[in-house]
């Protein structure tokens, strides 16, 4: 495949001569990913496997796992304008060079190209949708819809539905892989990194964005009775409708920052598993989808800010 030309009709003809190799590729690809961004990266996939002898279609290595770190931080950067330590970056350029794609935003910074899924984002948003969410007073950073799998049907009871772990979980999978590449090429996991940044570029890396629910500390009800902080804010993650960390901090960024640190402590296992447990929302306890690492811990979870699966139910029975 490496000496082959570029382009997609030549990548599909050859995997019509290889159905084996078709199959076990597509497994790859990744969740909401376009036709032209998996095009492009199972043509970078298939192009460099010679640089890793051990990667055979069927088995599982570390070769495998390094070759699919590579072609998400190479489409990050050609999709979404992500850059990375030089020598990461000269890595991918190398084993890039000669893939053909039409339109892509290679010229355009990452901010700029943030801006732009951000803005067609909010043009596709639905209207009842964002007046409901501004109406309650959050400020989140994401304003699509949630995912239908991961919600009962309106006639039934408010929560996850049984098979909302096992739908999430491949999404995470790559996730996890996407984070620790990036904490690989950042040195390590550790206090002085912009740990929001890292797990916003790995999200967006996933062709997913995060949703920020920021709050006053002030306005939380389901606080300790010994607490005695009334000022700053909280914020809570999610991901595809999966709470993922919680922080406190003075303002806004300072605890966006310190949410982001929280979860990405999960990372630092041998794996995440998403899980539904039981939490506080709104004086209640409710059943919520959870990121967690392989570590045994106490289920003292801080109440929830936010809970996607039918708020509308929930809240008509609270009133």
């Amino acid at each position: 495949m490496a000496g082959e030309g570029s382009g997609d009709g030549t990548v599909s003809e050859y995997l019509d001569q290889n159905p084996q190799l078709a199959q076990w590729v597509n497994t790859f690809r990744g969740y909401c990913e376009s036709n032209k961004q998996w095009g492009a990266r199972r043509e970078f996939i298939l192009r460099n496997m010679e640089a890793f002898p051990t990667v055979k279609p069927g088995v599982s290595d570390s070769s495998l796992d390094r070759l699919l770190s590579l072609s998400m931080v190479w489409a990050n950067h050609v999709f979404l304008g992500c850059s990375y330590p030089k020598a990461v970056m000269d890595k991918i350029k190398e084993m890039g060079d000669g893939i053909v794609i039409c339109d892509a935003p290679g010229q355009m910074s990452r901010d700029e190209v943030t801006t732009k899924g951000k803005q067609s984002a909010a043009a596709e948003c639905d209207a009842d949708s964002c007046a409901k969410r501004a109406k309650s007073g959050l400020n989140e950073t994401d304003c699509r819809p949630t995912p239908r799998t991961a919600m009962w049907p309106v006639s039934q009871k408010s929560g996850p539905s049984p098979q909302a772990p096992a739908e999430h979980q491949p999404f995470f999978n790559r996730l996890y892989k996407a984070v620790a590449w990036k904490l690989v090429s950042a040195g390590g996991f550790g206090p002085n990194l912009d740990h929001f940044e890292i797990l916003r570029s790995c999200v967006e890396s996933c062709k997913q964005s995060l949703t920020c629910v920021l709050v006053p500390l002030k306005d939380i009800t389901d606080l300790p009775a010994g607490r005695t902080q009334k000022e700053g804010h909280v914020c809570e993650l999610r991901c595809q409708t999966v709470y993922m960390g919680t922080g406190y901090g003075r303002d806004e960024s300072a605890a966006r920052a310190m949410a982001s640190k929280e979860a990405l402590k999960a990372f630092q296992g041998r794996k995440v598993t998403v899980k539904v447990f039981r939490r506080r929302y709104r004086g209640r306890d409710v059943e919520d989808l959870m990121l967690m690492d392989d570590q045994p811990r106490s289920q003292g979870f801080p109440p929830a800010l936010s809970y996607p699966f039918q708020p509308e139910q929930l809240e008509d029975a609270s009133s």
